[in-house]
């Protein structure tokens, strides 16, 4: 099996599987992306309706119908 490699989500260098920094490459990168969601660059764009939550138990291939 081909080993999958991780990429960091802020610099993009490579992570180590199941480090202590896991999905970050180190603390840095950590810390950067610690700011950014307290800066608010990041945004959940709208909360999940009770609609959404319907339409994927609706989607489940596993369900069972009665």
């Amino acid at each position: 099996m081909p080993k999958v490699v991780k990429q960091c989500p802020v610099c993009g260098k490579d992570v180590k599987p199941n480090g202590k920094s896991d999905p970050f490459c180190g603390d840095r990168c950590r810390t950067i992306d610690l700011g950014n969601w307290s800066a608010e660059k990041y945004v959940v764009h709208s909360p999940l309706t009770e609609a959404d939550e319907h339409l994927d138990a609706a989607q489940r291939p596993d369900r069972d119908e009665e």
